[in-house]
């Protein structure tokens, strides 16, 4: 029996992808028969990610050193070798942009599409035509998906991935963001930045944070005996500003390196944003940013 599962969305138009871990939600436009080929190199290449990846997972969960054989592993690799200078980071902090990156590729390899769009549990990599954009749902708590805002996402700006991360979300976290979402150019490297973000975002000691070694939840964790955030008790309001200027300075770093767009770090009902993007033609304050697919 194939462990993968695919099938359309009620909705006719998206794409589901599911093996295991990985979930993917997949949008294109554009002629039907170019939509058919794009979903159908889509599912080809999904069928090969799961043991692609679990063949070399001892290497992508040390921190990044001899480069990978595998496409996607390489794409984890890339994202995280330049951020390795700054904080402990593993391949592992990429792999789900890494994964809609690699798929995004196959469909655009396979079809011409006005646009597209893989989401990978709210880390998304995008393809927009000449003209074309997105607008994006946002939220400020992943595990509690309520629109409260959007960011749209022009062909001119720079930006082709969306991530977000924070100690609420299916991943761990050092940190105590709600939720922090980065844009960047590539996915691969949104996904490994906002790891890094939102570890950032922390009141190390804090009696009203709950933390356990990762290695106590998950004994494979690339984290190890890393303390990583479990619950977040009430914060005064000094501390929500401390906290969120740790992980503002930390984003600024990679804005000023060029490794991110922008940034929108949430925690305790504030919002700080770093960086700006071009949206026809003037440059705008990013909005507040979650997860969400495009539309």
């Amino acid at each position: 029996m194939t462990r993968v599962q695919a099938h359309m969305l009620p909705d006719g138009r998206r794409l589901h992808l599911n093996d295991g871990p990985i979930d993917l939600i997949i949008g294109a436009e554009g002629d039907p028969a170019e939509v058919g080929r794009a979903y159908a190199a889509a599912h080809a290449r999904f069928a090969t990610v799961l043991d692609e990846l679990c063949a070399e997972l001892p290497l992508l969960r040390r921190p990044a050193g001899g480069e990978p054989r595998g496409a996607i592993a390489r794409r984890m690799w890339r994202a995280t070798l330049p951020l390795v200078r700054h904080a402990f980071i593993t391949p592992m902090a990429a792999v789900a942009g890494s994964v809609a990156e690699e798929m995004l590729a196959a469909m655009l390899a396979a079809a011409q599409l006005p646009r597209a769009f893989v989401n990978n549990g709210g880390d998304i990599a995008l393809h927009l035509g000449e003209g074309q954009h997105y607008d994006v749902g946002l939220v400020d708590r992943p595990d509690r998906p309520s629109l409260f805002s959007t960011a749209r996402i022009a062909a001119g700006d720079r930006v082709r991935g969306i991530a977000t991360s924070g100690w609420r979300g299916r991943s761990f976290s050092l940190g105590i963001a709600d939720a922090v979402t980065v844009l960047a150019e590539q996915a691969s490297f949104a996904d490994a930045a906002v790891t890094l973000i939102a570890n950032a975002v922390d009141l190390p000691g804090h009696s009203a944070v709950t933390r356990t070694p990762a290695s106590a939840l998950q004994p494979d964790s690339d984290l190890g005996q890393r303390q990583v955030t479990r619950a977040v008790g009430p914060l005064a309001p000094k501390e929500v500003v401390a906290a969120l200027a740790a992980g503002v300075a930390f984003a600024e770093t990679l804005v000023a390196e060029r490794r991110i767009t922008a940034a929108a770090l949430h925690l305790a009902g504030e919002t700080r944003t770093v960086g700006r993007f071009d949206a026809g033609g003037k440059g705008q304050e990013i909005p507040r940013l979650g997860r969400g697919d495009p539309s």
